[in-house]
């Protein structure tokens, strides 16, 4: 099919997604979490909103949280925020819900609202890395040793660290790009993909990984919640 065509002064698009269950941290909705008297997701969508680089955005929510979360976008002046829709059952269906409310644009980003301490300079760099192939991660290189480890709780074989990134977001893309990719696994074969970016590698396409930063980190338990307080203060003061 031909690709869409991005609209007019349309250039970048960022899909924001916290529709996850916090399953760790007793089946809170990781969205509107306390985190320093704010809600975790006005974080990242407020990094977003500032950014003379991204044009519109969505948020991706869970769908009992649909309406709250367009009441803090019309509460926080979020102008930017083109919709805010539902998620699905996986991650992967949750960014298409967002993929599709976004509409055509050039260039897309997938930001997780679990990292709340994004900052506008890996935006930047995302979209410089992704210049060359139409896909960029950010990710940063792996400093523990790793063990693959069977379902007995057996070692099986430890990788060498050289070459080991841990992936984070944002990752960027062409819009047809992501799109495609999305239209290729929607034959219901494909297996869970953790991140876009691995499905671009399934489709053989090649992605380019950015340097990360060691503060984005994704809020899972109780312990990470902690650490990003710890972060923030640190950074406002």
């Amino acid at each position: 099919m031909p690709s869409p065509e991005a609209r007019p002064g349309v250039e970048v698009g960022a899909i924001i997604v916290a529709a996850g269950q916090g399953t760790r941290l007793g089946g809170a909705d990781k969205a509107f979490l306390p985190l320093k008297g704010e809600p975790l997701l006005a974080y990242s969508a407020t990094v977003f909103q500032r950014s003379t680089l991204v044009d519109v955005m969505v948020l991706v929510l869970q769908e009992a949280a649909v309406a709250r979360g367009r009441a803090l976008a019309r509460e926080r002046g979020w102008w930017k925020v083109r919709a805010v829709c539902p998620g699905g059952e996986r991650r992967q269906d949750s960014v298409r819900a967002g993929l599709l409310a976004l509409g055509p644009s050039r260039w897309v980003i997938v930001h997780d609202g679990a990292r709340p301490l994004v900052g506008e300079a890996l935006i930047g760099a995302g979209l410089k890395a992704a210049k060359g192939t139409g896909a960029a991660a950010a990710a940063l290189p792996v400093t523990d040793t790793i063990k693959v480890v069977d379902a007995r709780g057996l070692v099986r074989r430890t990788p060498p660290r050289q070459g080991l990134w841990a992936a984070q977001t944002p990752q960027v893309f062409r819009y047809a790009l992501l799109q495609q990719a999305f239209e290729r696994a929607a034959d219901g074969a494909s297996a869970d993909v953790t991140d876009e970016a691995m499905l671009l590698e399934r489709w053989g396409h090649r992605v380019r990984v950015f340097l990360g930063a060691p503060d984005n980190i994704k809020i899972t338990t109780p312990g990470d919640l902690a650490l990003a307080e710890f972060l923030l203060s640190r950074r406002d003061g």
